[in-house]
């Protein structure tokens, strides 16, 4: 699993595996029975703590993503495609709404903006 954390960024180090491990799920780098890692084994290679590693992995298996076998590991949740496709919806929902505002303050009037959805709906 390849992760990559900005130390320098204001997301908490924990939160910024958690989103690399749902968008590996929900782009299907990650498949569903695919193993996580150990928790110590991430945390040697991204050189920060295991208890951080955990509470990804743990905020991971309260949202569904994951599955943990005691003394076994942590493993990509099955039947998660429902929750897959809602996180792709709200995700396709935040651009949408930014797209919307954006044109809005370009001067689109609805209408405007309506057509072009529909041209490229055409497509």
């Amino acid at each position: 699993m390849h992760i990559i954390i900005n130390n320098s960024s204001m997301v908490p180090i924990y939160e910024q595996i958690v989103n690399a491990v749902k968008t590996m799920i929900l782009s299907g780098e990650l498949k569903q029975g695919d193993p996580l890692g150990s928790i110590r084994t991430l945390a040697a290679e991204l050189k920060i703590s295991a208890l951080t590693v955990k509470k990804a992995y743990d905020q991971l298996e309260n949202e569904g993503y994951t599955v943990t076998v005691h003394g076994k590991g942590s493993y990509v949740a099955d039947g998660n495609t429902e929750l897959i496709r809602e996180s792709r919806r709200r995700e396709i929902d935040r651009q949408m709404e930014e797209l919307i505002t954006q044109a809005k303050k370009y001067g689109f009037t609805p209408e405007e903006i309506r057509e072009l959805m529909e041209i490229y709906l055409e497509e």
